[in-house]
């Protein structure tokens, strides 16, 4: 998470079973999470059965090198984000061109007010929202075909076996690559590299998610003390608040 402007990064480390956070430091590179798994032990590394992650590329490779009978798990959760992301970069193009080209419509439905409409799930939208992206829809092309996209990669969680999972995601993959939408072709490829990880979530069904609850909560404890100078001083807090140290662990 970050915990100061200008990409001032911390580690989190969170034991999914005890829901709280059991280690972190300072940075986000593949040399800092070797620390933890230095500290622990190869003994204890060899019993880690499965870590969660968003993916990247610096916690893959620690835990590869070090976790070796552990499953790496690309969560759900950040994938969905990534897929937002992605639908949101494809939005903001079509935003732009609509400026240049003066589709005052266009620029309506898609400017950054009404961006939530193209994150939540179908179901949750009121019928205001589905009348307004299927007006977008209708009147963009782009933007249709991102949202088709979005949709169809989550239907391949509604699989239950490996195998029927991996068919459907490399079929969603193609369709990516050829969807002539650059943001779109951009994750594809990034999916593809670690389309095992993804592929594992069927095997191993653990979330990261819970970070994102924790990262709030840090989030409100730098906010109440308007910020901290001494980073070691703000981890020994986030401890004290959403680790071991919690003082009502002991009742």
């Amino acid at each position: 998470m970050s915990y100061r402007k200008y990409h001032r990064y911390l580690t989190n480390v969170i034991d999914t079973d005890k829901r709280l956070i059991i280690w972190n430091s300072k940075g986000r590179k593949a040399e800092i999470l070797d620390l933890y798994y230095k500290g622990i032990g190869s003994d204890n590394c060899q019993k880690i059965e499965s870590v969660a992650m968003d993916g990247a590329r610096t916690y893959i490779s620690s835990t590869t090198r070090y976790a070796i009978n552990a499953l790496i798990v690309y969560d759900k959760f950040h994938i969905v984000q990534k897929l937002n992301n992605t639908v949101d970069e494809v939005r903001k193009s079509e935003l732009n061109k609509a400026r240049k080209n003066g589709d005052e419509r266009v620029v309506e439905l898609t400017h950054s007010r009404q961006r939530f409409v193209l994150f939540k799930n179908k179901k949750n939208l009121t019928e205001k929202q589905s009348e307004h992206l299927k007006v977008l829809c209708e009147i963009n092309v782009p933007i249709y075909k991102a949202m088709l996209l979005k949709e169809s990669f989550l239907e391949i969680y509604n699989y239950h076996k490996v195998e029927d999972a991996e068919t459907v995601l490399k079929e969603w993959l193609t369709q990516a690559e050829t969807s002539e939408l650059t943001a779109f072709q951009e994750l594809a490829r990034s999916f593809t590299d670690k389309m095992n990880y993804i592929l594992n979530w069927f095997k191993k069904r653990i979330s990261s998610s819970i970070s994102e609850g924790f990262n709030n909560k840090i989030k409100r404890l730098k906010r109440m003390a308007y910020g901290y100078r001494d980073i070691d001083y703000f981890r020994l807090k986030i401890h004290q608040h959403c680790g071991l140290l919690n003082p009502k662990l002991a009742t």
